[in-house]
């Protein structure tokens, strides 16, 4: 049985720094990495997701050069390093793995995600 579960979530002023992590147990193979977020009133996004085979990466505009994703395959665990926090990343994030195979990162739809956690919160304050 496949669990993800998020932490590292929290409250935290704009300009600040999270570091989010994802535990990933019962996982026997996920080429591809995501996390997803979702702020009240709006459909979950994609975030940023990592092809755990080659390092590669994808980023939402919005995110991209603030927030770095990464993963350490043999303990199974992602990460999201969040820094220049806005108002506007307010949501509940989730992390999501796919066998979908991955040699060079895309936006990947979270249709093609088997398995997520059960989410953290991050709130950032003006």
């Amino acid at each position: 049985q496949v669990e993800l579960v998020e932490s590292g979530g929290g409250s935290v002023q704009a300009g600040g720094s999270l570091k989010l992590s994802c535990s990933a147990s019962g996982v026997n193979f996920a080429d591809t990495m995501a996390w997803f977020r979702q702020a009240p009133g709006l459909e979950r996004e994609a975030v940023a997701d990592i092809c755990t085979g080659t390092g590669s990466t994808y980023y939402a505009d919005s995110v991209k050069g603030r927030f770095t994703i990464s993963s350490n395959v043999a303990e199974n665990m992602l990460y999201l390093q969040m820094n220049s926090l806005k108002p506007e990343d307010t949501a509940i994030y989730y992390c999501a793995t796919s066998t979908t195979q991955c040699r060079d990162a895309y936006p990947m739809t979270e249709t093609l995600f088997e398995s997520w956690g059960q989410g953290t919160q991050v709130t950032v304050s003006s």
